[in-house]
């Protein structure tokens, strides 16, 4: 990344940071330090934009002035053709970071405004918000809904979202990530991350409640999907059976760490004492 920016050096004027700890959203919050302007655009490494999505982008944002954050259009960009498989899959926002194409210009819902295509008045983040750097990209193990945390975060506390769909950014599919394996995988990190966004749930032994009754049922849809060769009845029983799975493994890791922390504390009220 450094030599790249460096062979920008004599064409833009770019200023560069360095951050040590792993995750995306520490190198988020590192560059929050630096931003300058009243809105705070956001992008990823895979995107391609349309020539005048940072026009469109501002048109809104300047004739929204009740509205904090901005969402744009993210459309497909396809490495390779789409496998006929691809059909299965309802909602590709959780496995693609797409947009709806029939998604309509207005307020939108803090789920649906994606990474690639994101703004946020400045003055947000000069309040001292920060992104949460317990989620999101962070190695091979990781919740993933970086920004979706952030959004539902600012929505609850009085923020509005709006969707503008002029303003466009096409998301690079690599042939890779064509794979059922890797949607299934992918399906994990999802619930991990749903969990972690609302955690506020009943748990029975470290997970939520609901998932004693939720995965048996999901086996059993899978079961029969297979045993009545449904292929496309089988992947998606399999993608929320693996959601649930994640929601399960992300309520386990946050219970563990909680008591953790719980035991430190006790222990450093301890030595105090003495």
């Amino acid at each position: 990344t450094s030599q790249v920016l460096a062979s920008f050096a004599g064409r833009l004027p770019l200023q560069s940071a360095s951050e040590p700890k792993l995750g995306k959203n520490f190198a988020l919050n590192t560059g929050l330090q630096l931003a300058e302007g009243d809105l705070t655009v956001f992008t990823d490494d895979d995107v391609f934009p349309n020539p005048h999505w940072l026009v469109q982008l501002r048109q809104a944002v300047d004739t929204r002035v009740s509205y904090s954050i901005f969402a744009g259009a993210v459309l497909p960009r396809w490495e390779i053709p789409p496998p006929d498989w691809i059909t299965w899959i309802g909602d590709p926002g959780p496995v693609y970071t797409l947009t709806d194409p029939s998604l309509p210009e207005g307020p939108v819902a803090p789920h649906l405004v994606f990474g690639p295509n994101m703004a946020v008045r400045s003055s947000v983040f000069a309040s001292g918000v920060r992104f949460d750097c317990n989620i999101g990209p962070s190695g091979a193990d990781y919740p993933m809904g970086s920004e979706t945390e952030l959004v539902v975060r600012l929505c609850r506390g009085g923020h509005k979202a709006w969707y503008t769909k002029t303003s466009l950014v096409e998301h690079f599919i690599r042939k890779e990530q064509l794979t059922k394996e890797w949607v299934l995988l992918r399906a994990i990190r999802w619930g991990r991350g749903r969990f972690r966004i609302s955690p506020h749930q009943q748990l029975w032994f470290g997970v939520p409640r609901f998932l004693f009754r939720d995965l048996p049922k999901e086996l059993a849809i899978m079961a029969v999907a297979w045993i009545s060769f449904q292929q496309d009845s089988l992947f998606q029983a399999r993608w929320r059976f693996n959601t649930l799975r994640g929601m399960a493994i992300e309520a386990r890791k946050m219970s563990h760490a909680s008591k953790e922390q719980m035991s430190r504390s006790h222990s450093g009220a301890g030595k105090t004492a003495l």
